[in-house]
């Protein structure tokens, strides 16, 4: 469902979901009391929610909602993105919207329809798990990123913290490594040390190192040591 006071708005938004066959637009809404009488009438799965609307807001609508649908907004207006993160949004698209950062909203949408599928009474539990297709919200006292985990490229460990690595990015989040290992996906992030966790993809280079370790060197230039443990784990998981 489309959900914003702006007809020009719902139409571009409509065009750009009609080259995604996997989406069906059951209504739209021009304002959050209509949206909440056809959610109630539909359920869909996911609304595709602007923010600022006349008389009540996106996040008003939200409150009176008993089961919320999956939630994607859509707003001119990027000083939200931290309470859209609050409301366990799943993506947060900025007008005029990119076409391709709406397929990426699609995709991500798409693999977690299918992993509730998979995970039936369990979905709850696993929920947490993170693939490299997932975007997570990160912050660092102002400054605030929506970032695709395929693009980050190293975890650093620094006391209770973790420095996240992304571009020319590289911020703290109040997170152990240990923490985001139990919810990374380790097909494609691996625990090179004590104080590393890798985005396998992104590792040009691999050396012999010190007390048969091995020396990883990443796309920005970051040169990663693997403990003598790990570097074991490592050869098993990368060998043919």
């Amino acid at each position: 469902m489309i959900i914003d006071d702006e007809r020009l708005a719902r139409n571009e938004l409509r065009k750009l979901l009609s080259a995604h066959p996997e989406v069906e637009v059951l209504a739209e809404a021009a304002h959050a009391d209509e949206a909440l009488k056809l959610i109630q009438e539909l359920s869909p799965d996911v609304i595709f929610l602007d923010i600022q609307m006349p008389a009540k807001t996106g996040f008003d609508l939200l409150q009176e909602l008993d089961k919320a649908p999956e939630v994607i907004f859509t707003t001119a207006h990027d000083e939200y993105a931290i309470k859209a993160f609050e409301v366990n949004a799943m993506d947060y698209l900025l007008k005029p919207i990119d076409p391709q950062r709406l397929s990426d909203a699609i995709q991500k949408l798409m693999m977690q329809e299918d992993r509730e599928s998979l995970l039936g009474d369990t979905k709850v539990e696993l929920r947490g798990s993170l693939t490299e297709a997932d975007q997570v919200f990160v912050k660092d006292g102002e400054k605030c990123w929506f970032v695709k985990l395929a693009d980050i490229r190293l975890f650093e460990s620094v006391g209770n913290y973790a420095r996240v690595f992304f571009g020319t990015n590289k911020p703290l989040i109040l997170k152990s490594l240990n923490a985001l290992e139990e919810r990374l996906d380790p097909k494609t992030f691996f625990r090179a040390n004590r104080k590393h966790i890798v985005n396998l993809r992104m590792i040009e280079r691999v050396e012999p190192f010190f007390n048969g370790g091995l020396l990883l060197e990443i796309k920005g230039g970051e040169k990663i040591e693997v403990s003598r443990r790990q570097a074991v784990r490592f050869k098993e998981m990368m060998s043919l």
